[in-house]
């Protein structure tokens, strides 16, 4: 967090991919690490001063988060972040079993060895990252786990649809559940998941999914309830 109170970018602003998707990248790591509060409004002319950019990519960056739910525009005032509540989390992870749980045991029956091997790296980051206390590496690692999984379908649609919801349940302060610990557990479960793939036990892979759904949502559903610090100072609460 800076002087100023809003959190700063991750990393430096650069020239060498757009503003726009250089600012929504760092705000949604804002997101995750808790660094924007639920409820709160803020202005991009101050989110723009304290990343060193205009106030257009900020508004423009802004609005792809409204798109996925994660901020909502307040007018005259900026972008309120949206909260996400223990029904909707409920929601989001009992759809999430209705389509992952039965393609998982789809692709146990059909995949190669070779392609559900391919998924290993991205299942070994997520337990390195929870380990280390890194939020935005996390999500990124299971990201790519779980539609790397789904794409193995060979329905994008599928991939599309989950990665929406992931998105919408995307847990706010979910730095405060990183380390060792149930985070650290669930990250450990894919390579489990990835085991009973290989070993081509399509019920068994599909009873192991459902339970690591169930029991992440759970677990987002702690991370929710986990105590938010003060308001930062470029923030108003609605």
């Amino acid at each position: 967090m800076s002087d100023s109170g809003l959190p700063r970018p991750r990393r430096p602003v650069t020239v060498h991919e757009p503003l726009r998707d250089q600012v929504a990248a760092a705000l949604r790591a804002a997101l995750t690490e808790g660094r924007l509060r639920p409820g709160t409004v803020y202005s991009a002319p101050a989110l723009a001063a304290e990343y060193g950019v205009s106030a257009t990519p900020v508004r423009e960056a802004m609005l792809d988060l409204v798109r996925e739910g994660l901020v909502e525009t307040v007018r005259n005032k900026g972008f309120r972040v949206a909260e996400t509540t223990g029904r909707d989390l409920a929601d989001f992870t009992e759809i999430r079993v209705l389509l992952e749980v039965p393609t998982v045991g789809r692709v146990t029956a059909a995949a190669t060895p070779g392609r559900l091997e391919a998924l290993r790296p991205a299942a070994e980051e997520t337990v390195a990252a929870a380990r280390a206390g890194d939020p935005v590496a996390y999500l990124e690692a299971d990201h790519r786990f779980h539609l790397g999984l789904l794409a193995l379908s060979g329905n994008p649609r599928l991939a599309e649809t989950v990665g929406d919801l992931r998105r919408r349940s995307r847990l706010h302060g979910l730095a405060a559940l990183t380390g060792p610990g149930p985070l650290e557990e669930s990250a450990q479960e894919h390579l489990t998941l990835l085991d009973l793939m290989l070993d081509g036990d399509a019920p068994a892979a599909e009873e192991y999914m459902r339970g690591h759904l169930t029991r992440l949502g759970e677990l987002w559903a702690a991370g929710q309830r986990v105590p938010a610090g003060p308001v930062p100072g470029g923030g108003t609460t609605a």
